[in-house]
């Protein structure tokens, strides 16, 4: 079974990722980031834009709390 992946404007993605479309074009021109060219369009994948925010997503860090039980 084959699934359609809607593709997205720049200005889609640029709203998506709460950013202006500098953002989306900059990763295109930089090739960072899967696009389609429909004529002179450029298209990108929804699955792309997931795929970037997911490689680009940082956990954070926890931390231990050793410094209460050392003694002085």
């Amino acid at each position: 079974m084959v699934t359609v992946d809607r593709l997205l404007t720049v200005d889609q993605v640029a709203e998506r990722l709460g950013t202006g479309v500098r953002f989306p074009r900059r990763l295109i021109e930089e090739r960072r980031i899967t696009f389609v060219k429909v004529g002179r369009h450029v298209r990108i994948p929804e699955s792309a834009v997931e795929a970037y925010v997911d490689a680009h997503t940082v956990e954070p860090v926890r931390l231990r709390r050793a410094g209460l039980w050392r003694a002085a």
